[in-house]
């Protein structure tokens, strides 16, 4: 299993929401480029990072720190927040990300969805399946819709899509505990799925119960920055 710490961005700053709510924002000290390094000399290989302004505008703001990352770093970065065509699709990978996240776009525009798994090919998406309920949610998870995360699922996969990453909105960025029994039920249906759980990890405890349930990978972010889990016994999770 791979972990991958988080950067969420907003306003060129380190963030976490507490359940996607712009309301409910903590700011952190460190400077994305900063805490990058901080992870890559921790011993992640690994990078998730988001644009929460532009998951909420759908303008991508954020593509000159992902360039400074890139050139200072060798963290595999996984990017999303605000893609909305193949234009910024195209723009990303050109700054360095190396697999694009697609939430919203996957739902409400699926042709482009598609010329973009054509052009770039499915290997380099990973499709956001935000939910509530285990109902998809888009638009910076401020909008629920009738599909469920089971149906976008196979919808994807017909694709070749064959990695998910997977947020439960109502445990994000509280350090409740993550939701297992909603990847159990996901990994029960499609075995073969590469799974990366998000939201709600509180403890080294929480990262194991996701190691053992077979999923791909985690994303661990405001239990780090709260300093309730050691980053150096993390990277080893991962390893």
């Amino acid at each position: 299993m791979i972990v991958i710490p988080a950067i969420d961005i907003f306003e060129n700053k380190v963030v976490r929401l507490k359940e996607g709510d712009f309301n409910r924002v903590s700011y952190y000290s460190q400077s994305p480029e900063q805490q990058a390094a901080i992870y890559e000399e921790n011993g992640f290989n690994y990078l998730h990072m988001v644009d929460l302004s532009g998951s909420k505008t759908g303008n991508i703001s954020v593509l000159e720190i992902i360039r400074k990352i890139k050139s200072s770093t060798k963290l595999t970065l996984e990017f999303g927040g605000g893609i909305r065509s193949q234009k910024n699709v195209e723009d990303l990978l050109s700054s360095g990300v190396d697999k694009v996240i697609i939430g919203s776009l996957s739902v409400n525009n699926k042709s482009e969805f598609e010329n973009i798994i054509k052009t770039y090919g499915a290997d380099k998406i990973i499709v956001a399946a935000d939910v509530k309920d285990e109902m998809i949610a888009v638009k910076g998870w401020t909008e629920k819709t009738s599909l469920t995360v089971y149906d976008h699922i196979d919808y994807c996969r017909s694709l070749g899509v064959d990695c998910f990453l997977c947020t439960d909105i109502s445990k994000d960025g509280l350090l409740l505990g993550t939701n297992i029994s909603l990847y159990k039920n996901i990994l029960s249906k499609y075995t073969d799925l590469k799974l990366i759980a998000s939201g709600g990890i509180k403890d080294l405890d929480d990262v194991k119960n996701v190691l053992n349930i077979n999923a791909f990978g985690v994303v661990v972010g405001r239990a780090i920055y709260e300093n309730k889990i050691d980053l150096k016994e993390l990277a080893k999770i991962g390893k």
